[in-house]
C-alpha cells in the first residue's frame, strides 16, 4: 500500500505499442491502484515532474491523467501542495447509492429507475421501453453530425420556447396525416410525455380538483396528480375503451377539470379504443365541460390509422400529446404537445417557467430524423416485430401458467394475470432476486380498493419472449398448482373422513 508518494510508476506500466494513447494509460493504472486500495485515501500523488520520469514520459501525458482523475472524482488538487486521492475514491469503485432501495420493488418511482439503469444480467420483463437492440442504430452518428453541422451556432444555439419552427412544421404535417386538423402554431415541444403531463398539470389544475383517470392506467400519471393535491377519480379501462357508463357518472357526480385518456395502445394493458366508444366520450366531455388529455405516446407503434380524439374533436377542449422517447431513442427525451390556442398559451407559459425552452440540439436531430424518412421506415419494422413478439411472448407465457383474459392487438404490452391462489407479492419480489423485473397489476391502480390483490402483471412483449422468463414462471407457478392440488386433496379426505365417522362420534 502506497501512503505518500511512493514509486507509483513501479506498480504499472505502459505499453508503447497500443493504440490506447499514453495519457489514458497512466489514467487506468491510477485509477486501479485508487480502487485496489494500494493508494489510500488521503495520500498525495507524486508530482507531475516526478511522475512523468518514473514513467518515462512528458509531463503534459501526466497532467491530463491527473485532469481527468480530478474530474472524475477520485483526484483532487490543492494548489500548489499538489494531488491527493479523494476521501471516498480510495477502494471504492462505483457504488450504487440511489436513494431508492432494492427493497422498494413496485415502487413507481423505483420502477421508474429500473428501466433507465439498465443493470446488466437484470431481465426487465414489465419494462415500458423497447428492447436496446431494436433501437440503438436508429440514430446514427453520420446524422447526428449532419444535424450539429446546420445548427446555427452550434452547441451555443439556443431553441425557441415553443420549439424550433422547421420541427414544429414537421410534427403538424405528421399529424396531418394521422388526420388531427392542426398546424405548427398549435405545436409546442416537450421533453417527453412525462414533462407533457407535468404541464398540464402546472397549467390547469389547482389542488381539490378533480381529474378522470383510466383505471388501470400509468403509474408515474397518479403519482404527479397526487403531488398536485388533486381528487383522482378512476374509471375502469375496458378492452374497447373507457366504460362509459362511469365515465358520465364521475363526471355528473364530481364534475372533474380534467380527464387522461389513452385511446391507442393504453398503456399497461395495450388495449384501444373503438370509434364509437370514443365519439361517445367526446359528447360525455362536452356536456359536463371536461378538459381531454390525450396520451398518444404509444400511437407510433400501431400500424395503420387508428381513431384519436383529437381527430373526432379537430383539437377542441383536447390536449393531444405523444413522444418519440419509446420508437427512437430514451436519450432522445423529445415529445410534443398539440392544442388550440387559448389552451397551448398557458402550457408554453408553464414550459417556460419550468425549463424555459428544450434542448436545440435534440430538435435538431430530431428535425433530421423525420426529414430524411427514417422514423416510418423505423415505425414500420418495430410494428412488424412487435406483432411477431407478442404471439411468442402470449405463447410462452401460457405455457408458463399466466392467463391472458384479452391479448392486444397492437403495442408494446401483455397483460396476464397469475392462477388463483398464487402469492403474487411474494412472486414479484423472488423474481427480483432472481434477477428479473416484474411489475404486479396492483402498481397501476388508482383505486387502491382495486389495487388490493390484483393478480395481474405486466408484460413487455419485446423482451418476455425470453425462455428465461417462461422458464421461471412455469417452475414458480407449477409450484402453486402443486400445492392447490395437495389442499384439494386433504379436504376431500377430510369430507370423507367425515362421512364415514359413527353417527355422535366427535
Amino acid at each position: 500500500m502506497i501512503g505518500s508518494g511512493g514509486t507509483i510508476g513501479a506498480m504499472f506500466s505502459l505499453d508503447r505499442a497500443s493504440p490506447l494513447p499514453l495519457a489514458a494509460q497512466a489514467e487506468a493504472g491510477l485509477r486501479e491502484l485508487i480502487e485496489r486500495g494500494q493508494l489510500v485515501a488521503g495520500a498525495r500523488l507524486p508530482s507531475i515532474r516526478r511522475l512523468a520520469a518514473q514513467l518515462e514520459v512528458s509531463p503534459n501525458t501526466v497532467i491530463v491523467a491527473y485532469d481527468r482523475l480530478v474530474a472524475d472524482g477520485r483526484v483532487h488538487a490543492r494548489g500548489k501542495a499538489g494531488y491527493y486521492v479523494s476521501e471516498a475514491s480510495a477502494g471504492g469503485g462505483v457504488v450504487d447509492d440511489s436513494p431508492l432501495e432494492a427493497g422498494e420493488e413496485q415502487d413507481p418511482l423505483w420502477l421508474a429507475q429500473q428501466s433507465y439503469e439498465q443493470r446488466p444480467g437484470l431481465l426487465q420483463a414489465s419494462s415500458g421501453a423497447l428492447p436496446l437492440a431494436w433501437i440503438e442504430d436508429v440514430v446514427p452518428l453520420s446524422l447526428v453530425q449532419r444535424a450539429l453541422a446546420k445548427t446555427p451556432g452550434g452547441l451555443a444555439a439556443r431553441c425557441p420556447p415553443q420549439g424550433l419552427p422547421a420541427l414544429r412544421e414537421r410534427l403538424a404535417m405528421q399529424m396531418r396525416a394521422q388526420g388531427i386538423a392542426v398546424d405548427a402554431s398549435r405545436v409546442l415541444t416537450v421533453a417527453g410525455g412525462t414533462q407533457a403531463i407535468d404541464l398540464i398539470c402546472r397549467a390547469f389544475l389547482q389542488p381539490g380538483d378533480a381529474v378522470v383517470v383510466e383505471d388501470p392506467g400509468y403509474f408515474l400519471l397518479f403519482g404527479r396528480l397526487r403531488q398536485a393535491g388533486v381528487r383522482v377519480i378512476a374509471v375502469d379501462r375496458r378492452p374497447d375503451g373507457v366504460d362509459l357508463d362511469q365515465l358520465e357518472a364521475a363526471c355528473a357526480e364530481h364534475r372533474p377539470r380534467v380527464a387522461f385518456l389513452q385511446p391507442v395502445v393504453h398503456n399497461p394493458t395495450g388495449w384501444g379504443s373503438s370509434a364509437a366508444n370514443l365519439h361517445r366520450v367526446l359528447r360525455i366531455a362536452e356536456r359536463h365541460g371536461v378538459l381531454i388529455a390525450e396520451d398518444d405516446v404509444h400511437g407510433p407503434f400501431v400500424a395503420g390509422q387508428p381513431t384519436r380524439l383529437a381527430q373526432l374533436a379537430a383539437l377542441e377542449r383536447v390536449i393531444h400529446y405523444s413522444s418519440f422517447c419509446k420508437l427512437l431513442s430514451p436519450g432522445l427525451r423529445l415529445g410534443y404537445l398539440a392544442a388550440d390556442p387559448q389552451l397551448l398559451k398557458p402550457l408554453l407559459r408553464e414550459k417556460i417557467y419550468a425549463v424555459l425552452a428544450t434542448s436545440p440540439v435534440a430538435e435538431w436531430v430530431l428535425l433530421e430524423v423525420l426529414a430524411s424518412g427514417r422514423l416510418r421506415k423505423h415505425a414500420e419494422r418495430v410494428q412488424a416485430r412487435l406483432a411477431a413478439a407478442r404471439l411468442a411472448a402470449a405463447r410462452n407465457l401460457r405455457q408458463a401458467g399466466i392467463v391472458f383474459d384479452h391479448v392486444a392487438d397492437d403495442g408494446l404490452f401483455l397483460w396476464g394475470r397469475v392462477p388463483d391462489g398464487t402469492d403474487i407479492e411474494g412472486l414479484v419480489k423472488d423474481a427480483y432476486r432472481n434477477g428479473i423485473v416484474l411489475a404486479r397489476g396492483a402498481t397501476f391502480r388508482a383505486d387502491a380498493q382495486a389495487a388490493a390483490g390484483d393478480p395481474h402483471i405486466r408484460f413487455n412483449a419485446g423482451i418476455s419472449q425470453q425462455a428465461r422468463l417462461a422458464d421461471y414462471l412455469g417452475e414458480r407457478l407449477r409450484a402453486v398448482a402443486l400445492a392447490g392440488d395437495l389442499r384439494a386433496v386433504a379436504l376431500a379426505g377430510n369430507a370423507l373422513a367425515r362421512m364415514a365417522a359413527p353417527a355422535g362420534a366427535g
